[in-house]
Parts: C-alpha cells; sequence; structure tokens
C-alpha cells in the first residue's frame, strides 16, 4: 500500500495529462494515441498524409474515453511542428507528454551502396532526426512548466546498424544520440528517452514485400532467430512508451531495447 501510494504520487496522472503523438495515423503511434486515451489523457492526433486512418484513430480514441483532437502536420516543417504544439495549447492550455514517432524509410538493400542519393538521407533525416527535435523544441516551453517526458520511438536499426536502408540506420542512431543530448539540455524538468524496438509487426514491413507468403516466411526467420522467439506487436511498443511517461519518473537519457533478445545474438537452441 505504501509503495503504491508513492508511485501515484510521483507518476504522471494521465487522467489530467495531455499528450501529444506524431504519426500517429497508424503502427505505433496509433496504439500509443489509443492507449494513452485508454487512460483518460487528452491526446493529439497527428498525420501528414494519411488521412483516413488519422480519422479512425481518432474515434478510436474517443471510443477509448478519452478527448482527443486531429491535427495535421508534417514534422520536416518547423513551421507544422509549431502549430501541431499550439494546437494542443490552444485546445487545453498544457502539453504533459510528447511521444515523437513520425518517421519513414526507403527499403534499399543495405549491400547496395547506388541505391541511395543525398536526396534520400536527407528526406529520411529531415522526418526521423529534425522532426523529433522541432517537435521537441515546439513543445519544450509548456513541457517544462508541467515537468514533462519525451519519449523517441526509435530502433534497434540505430544500435546494430542493419534495418531497412544505410540511410535509415543512420537517422536512428542519430536519434539516440539525440535523446542522449536532450535529456542533458531538458533536465531537470523534463525527462528524454527512447523506445528501441527490433522487428514489428505493422503495415511498415508488409509494404516491403510482394505477396503475404513473403511477408511470413521473413517473419518466420526473424522469430527463428530470436531469443524468446516471438517479435513485437505496436502494442508492445506503445505499452513501453506509455509506461515511459506515466511512470519513468527516475530514467532519462535511457533508449531500451525491445527487441525480444535478438541482441544477444544466436539463440542457444540454435547452437
Amino acid at each position: 500500500m505504501f509503495e503504491t501510494s508513492i508511485r501515484e504520487e510521483k507518476g504522471m496522472k494521465l487522467d489530467s495529462a495531455v499528450c501529444i503523438v506524431t504519426g500517429s495515423a497508424v503502427g505505433v503511434g496509433a496504439a500509443s494515441a489509443i492507449q494513452l486515451a485508454g487512460k483518460g489523457a487528452k491526446v493529439v492526433v497527428n498525420y501528414s498524409k494519411s488521412e483516413k486512418e488519422a480519422r479512425e484513430t481518432l474515434a478510436q480514441c474517443h471510443a477509448a474515453g478519452g478527448e482527443a483532437i486531429l491535427v495535421q502536420g508534417d514534422v520536416a516543417v518547423d513551421a507544422d511542428c509549431r502549430r501541431i504544439a499550439q494546437a494542443a495549447l490552444d485546445k487545453w492550455g498544457r502539453i504533459d507528454a510528447l511521444i515523437n514517432n513520425a518517421a519513414i524509410t526507403k527499403f534499399v538493400d543495405q549491400r547496395d551502396l547506388e541505391g541511395l542519393n543525398a536526396d534520400d538521407f536527407q528526406r529520411l533525416y529531415a522526418v526521423n532526426v529534425i522532426g523529433p527535435y522541432q517537435m521537441t523544441r515546439a513543445c519544450t516551453p509548456a513541457l517544462q512548466k508541467q515537468g514533462g517526458a519525451v519519449v523517441m520511438i526509435s530502433s534497434m536499426s540505430g544500435i546494430t546498424g542493419v534495418g531497412s536502408s544505410n540511410a535509415y540506420v543512420a537517422t536512428k542512431g542519430a536519434l539516440n544520440t539525440l535523446t542522449l543530448a536532450l535529456a542533458r539540455a531538458l533536465a531537470p524538468s523534463v525527462r528524454v528517452n527512447a523506445v528501441c524496438p527490433g522487428f514489428i509487426e505493422t503495415r511498415w514491413h508488409h509494404a516491403r514485400f510482394g505477396s503475404a507468403a513473403e511477408y511470413q516466411q521473413y517473419r518466420d526467420k526473424v522469430v527463428d532467430n530470436v531469443t524468446l522467439a516471438k517479435v513485437c506487436k505496436a502494442e508492445d511498443v506503445a505499452e513501453l512508451a506509455v509506461w515511459l511517461v506515466e511512470h519513468g519518473d527516475l530514467m532519462t537519457g535511457e533508449t531500451l531495447k525491445l527487441d525480444g533478445g535478438s541482441h544477444l545474438g544466436v539463440p542457444w537452441r540454435k547452437r
């Protein structure tokens, strides 16, 4: 009873919190927005192009019991980032948490060095690194007033150097470093952490393959080489992100692996 009361006192009370989730039309972003709404939070659902899916997420947030608004904006554009933050302030007068989820990739075999050009790198950096920086900057004054939290949705690619393309893994490595820098810069009033999932079962990977059979074959291969023999769903990643917002009072500058143990190498059962 004593421990529970202390935790409730220290933790962020989501039933009075305002949370922005970028790229929340689908996948991890949508799952995060819906879980926050289910805990009573007021949520800004953001999208760049997927309006139909974003409206579906908005409806699910309302169905989960939370207030939510829909704000279009490209995180690569600073004016859009400031407008997203202002929309939360205009509606509710505060910002307690920001989940930087919006990201893009280009699927190119990492051995194909001619498969990417400077424009590819610059576009991925604009969304995956500059975007989280600009969103955090836009929200910082409000977050500081509330003693808020920022969560970056990063990737194991930024740790292992293995991923959908060389440009993508470079951006996620940069995002992990940015997490450390911002954790120092915004302390002690704002916590900044990152979640680094491995393979996630979302439409992101489905888009990589020409058929459902190819996707399933790839997924099975991944599972076979993961220590815990299972991979993430969007809801798993969202659950950790929301936990960091709600309960991670003594955590900042962390890049948390969520990969079923794949970073441990070849499972013992395969040796």
